[in-house]
């Protein structure tokens, strides 16, 4: 198992802000269909990722799983300081002043350090995108959250939100892995410095299992000693792009964080890229999409 202090690299927001580049989510593991009591299993999981060092934690109204999550922080008896917590509003997105409050309350923090939008579907024109974000920018001129930002963003909507933005959304969470890569949108990002956070990072090495990255996937966990899951993650910290991950496990969450402990060459990321754009697999969202769209 990976030593409990392994360090996690961090990344420097266009807000000035540090995000640490692994972080530890709810939205599979341990997602809620509906609100009801406690799920202890969830407070234990994430009572256990801040015990392994994992201090950004990922979350979302939708997921159900804020109130353990503030449980878990408050029976972890961290300083709030040295956590980085990021929540998601779309279920009230109508009313994201009285979300950010809502959120707050069930995490019983003060402020979070990110604040997203959850996606920009709930939106019929570019106006409702920009009149969301001015919401989020007072959101952020409030103190409630360090940084705003956005997920699941096309180039299209980062564009809309842009022209009328007095701050530009700090990171873009979207699904991200060999085998959906965006086409442009990362270069994107990096012309407007804007960030990229990663969710599914792992889909080459679970759910898109057998693929063409199979091979170079297990080559590389051979040379460094380390599973394909943690080549998936390095793959995607070696873009400067943050990994957000799950497990209800102990033993493989204190593995993940041996991804801290190595780099692939430029040469092995690029590698990888490349075989992975002979398979096309989406895990989220595939209502939205035309299933050869890899936008």
């Amino acid at each position: 198992m990976a030593n409990i202090l392994t360090p996690i690299p961090q990344l420097k927001l266009n807000d000035g802000t540090s995000i640490p580049m692994l972080a530890y989510g709810t939205g599979t593991a341990w997602y809620k269909s509906a609100e009801g009591g406690v799920d202890r299993k969830t407070v234990e999981g994430v009572k256990t990722a801040i015990k392994l060092g994992y201090y950004h934690l990922d979350n979302a109204e939708v997921y159900n799983t804020e109130p353990e999550m503030g449980i878990a922080i408050k029976e972890s008896k961290i300083e709030r300081s040295k956590l980085f917590v990021t929540t998601k509003v779309i279920t009230n997105i109508a009313n994201i002043a009285q979300a950010i409050d809502t959120s707050l309350k069930k995490l019983q923090l003060d402020y979070v350090d990110l604040y997203l939008i959850h996606s920009p579907f709930f939106a019929k024109s570019d106006e409702d995108l920009q009149k969301a974000w001015a919401e989020m920018e007072k959101v952020k001129a409030s103190g409630k959250a360090k940084s705003i930002g956005v997920s699941n963003y096309f180039e299209s909507h980062l564009k809309a939100t842009l022209a009328t933005a007095n701050t530009p959304p700090s990171i873009n969470q979207i699904e991200f892995h060999p085998y959906l890569q965006h086409g442009s949108l990362l270069p994107y990002h990096k012309s407007q410095n804007i960030a990229v956070a990663a969710y599914g990072p792992l889909t080459a090495v679970t759910k898109a299992k057998p693929g063409p990255c199979d091979e170079k996937l297990a080559s590389l966990a051979k040379k460094y000693y380390v599973s394909e899951g943690e080549i998936a993650l390095r793959w995607c910290i070696d873009q400067g792009v943050v990994a957000i991950t799950t497990s209800g496990k102990e033993e493989r969450l204190s593995d993940y964080l041996r991804a801290m402990t190595f780099s692939l060459t430029p040469k092995e990321v690029k590698d990888l890229a490349e075989i992975g754009t002979q398979k096309h697999y989406r895990g989220f969202w595939k209502a939205k999409f035309d299933e050869n769209d890899r936008s």
